[in-house]
């Protein structure tokens, strides 16, 4: 069984009932455990960047960029926990042998949008049919 590539999912011609073979399976498999080790170790230097620097300068402008920095690093952090919870998730829907599916429809979600997103759980119309609905409710 040989390593798959992004072309290779690109390029993928294969019949409907192969969809979310094996191959394509223990690729997005690698791709997702590579991006939760990523955010892990962004997540383990940044908290050891902010340790370092736990001491305030005494002028208040390098204390406000400081302080701005500290907040700046928390929202990035903040949004990359909210990802490394759809990676697991993604990750899960693996193992169960769900994912590539539309949660909505039940239908497959596609090799191309996977790849764009590969924690995508919506088919790119369930995906747009929910934004048009929470745009309606908003106004």
């Amino acid at each position: 069984m040989a390593k798959l590539t992004e072309q290779d999912i690109l390029n993928w011609n294969g019949p409907e009932s192969d969809y979310m073979n094996e191959d394509h399976l223990a690729y997005f498999r690698e791709v997702l455990v590579k991006l939760q080790d990523e955010l892990i170790e962004n997540a383990s230097a940044t908290t050891e960047q902010m340790q370092q620097d736990h001491e305030a300068p005494t002028d208040p402008a390098d204390r406000a960029s400081q302080e701005e920095e500290y907040s700046l690093n928390l929202r990035t952090r903040d949004r990359e926990r909210k990802l490394l919870a759809k990676i697991q998730a993604s990750i899960r829907a693996i193992d169960e042998g769900e994912y590539g599916y539309c949660m909505d429809t039940g239908e497959p979600i596609g090799l191309k949008r996977l790849l764009a997103r590969p924690t995508a759980t919506l088919s790119v119309e369930a995906q747009e049919r929910r934004e048009r609905l929470k745009k309606q409710f908003a106004n």
